[in-house]
Order: C-alpha cells, then structure tokens, then sequence
C-alpha cells in the first residue's frame, strides 16, 4: 500500500477494533467510518476487519459479553427457553411477527428483543470496545516497524531492479 506505516497501521486499528462489535454486515461501513475519523488507511482498514472470522468470533463474542456485563453491572440469565441460541431466536421470531403485525390486526410483541438488545447486543457492543481497544493497539504497535521495514525492502528492491536496467542500457550503447 503507498501510504505511510503510521497511517496503515491506523486503518489497521480501526478494523481490528470493529471486529470486536456486534455490528456484523456493517463490519466495512464502520472500519470505514472510524478509519476515515482518524486519517487512517481505508483499505487496511476493511482488510483488517477480517480480524473477526470463524476462528475468532467465539472467543470475541465470550470475552466481549463478559466483559460487558461486568462493566453494565447485568449478568446474563441462562433458562432452557432464553438459552443463548434461543435469545436469537426469539429476537428473529419477535422481527418476524412484528413486520407481519404492521399488516395485520395482531398486536406487536416487543419481549424477544428487549431480552436480545439486554443481554446479547449491548454487553457484546459495550464489552467489545475494550479488549478491542487493547488487541487494536497491539496490531497497531506491531504493524508499523513491519509495514516501515517491508516498505524499505521493497524500495531497496526496487531499486536494485531499476539500476540493473540503468546497467544493461549503459551496456547495450
């Protein structure tokens, strides 16, 4: 990437921070946003996003909902029908019914979501931003003496490539 180590390792920073939200299918548009706040490189940004992947979205989503409850002073209720599995399900069944309620004469239930939003979505977005910060911080500080070092190795490439040119033209006249 043609930019500064500091500024990629920004980008950097800001998707692996994102990848510590809950806010997935916005992953992009937000490692987008905080990058773009802080001068950081866009494209580092949306790569690093894939920080969050199958491998570590369990451990993210544990250390963030506990970390979250800590700080929110909540804990989580763990009863066979609000299982964790079942809080997201009754969340899509709660969104389901409420879009064919606007329709129909049924009446809106809220239940489902308020659980979700109570004890999944903000623990996880609230509890997520600090061991996100911290892991963001240590990419940070690990990226930038590598991106400098492999930037001036491809520099030094590249410049041993355009003197063997200048040298094989000198030759040829």
């Amino acid at each position: 990437m043609p930019d500064t180590p500091e500024r990629i390792a920004r980008g950097i920073w800001a998707g692996v921070l994102t990848s510590f939200t809950p806010l997935f299918g916005l992953h992009f548009l937000t490692a987008f946003i905080i990058a773009r706040v802080m001068n950081g490189n866009i494209l580092a940004a949306v790569m690093a996003t894939f920080f969050g992947n199958p491998l570590t979205y369990v451990p993210i989503g544990i250390i963030s909902l506990q970390t979250g409850h800590f700080i929110l002073g909540s804990e989580m209720t763990h009863s066979v029908e609000r299982s964790f599995a079942g809080k997201f399900m009754y969340a899509w069944r709660d969104l389901k019914h409420n879009l064919i309620a606007l329709f129909t004469d049924e009446t809106a239930d809220w239940d489902g979501l308020e659980v979700f939003f109570d004890q999944i979505f903000l623990p996880f977005l609230v509890g997520g931003l600090i061991p996100g910060a911290i892991v963001a911080t240590v990419c940070y500080i690990v990226s930038v003496p590598v991106i400098r070092a492999y930037q001036k190795s491809r520099q030094r490439k590249i410049k041993a490539k355009f003197e063997a040119i200048k040298k094989k033209a000198a030759e040829e006249s």
